[in-house]
């Protein structure tokens, strides 16, 4: 599938680093190093562009060693591009850690992963089909 992109940054361009990846890390494109306090959020720049094509979305996640080793997380995650954006892609960056965090130009801050998606029609219904759960949710299964 062909995406058109226009980057702005210094980076070269997102890609899959190994065969099976489904998502591509985006990277910081910033003029100086920026500092997330602990609890502290931002929103980071990328310098890319994108344009999906209807149907699809790109969503952007977190990268499970920045949550891991570091405690840095996205804060809408996913979030969502959707195929008429044509502005910047920016990542909401949080530090759930309780150390300072540095973000300098280039790191590897996301991934953003690009997927089909279906538009619903409602259908408006007196009742609902019967299943075995139920109503059952937030634990209603009693399994740890």
């Amino acid at each position: 599938m062909e995406v058109k992109i226009k980057n702005c940054s210094r980076h070269a361009l997102p890609q899959y680093e190994t065969p099976l990846s489904a998502g591509m890390d985006l990277r910081a494109n910033l003029d100086a190093p920026l500092t997330l306090a602990p609890l502290e959020r931002k929103l980071i720049p990328t310098g890319l562009f994108i344009a999906l094509p209807p149907g699809y979305e790109a969503q952007v996640r977190p990268r499970s060693g920045l949550a891991l080793k570091k405690g840095i997380g996205v804060l809408n995650s996913p979030g969502t591009i959707d195929a008429d954006y044509r502005g910047e892609i920016g990542v909401i960056l949080v530090n759930l850690s309780q150390e300072d965090f540095t973000v300098h130009d280039g790191d590897r801050i996301a991934q953003m992963v690009v997927a089909r998606h279906e538009r619903v029609c409602w259908e408006i219904a007196a009742e609902l089909d019967e299943t075995a759960r139920g109503a059952g949710g937030f634990g209603h299964t009693g399994k740890e």
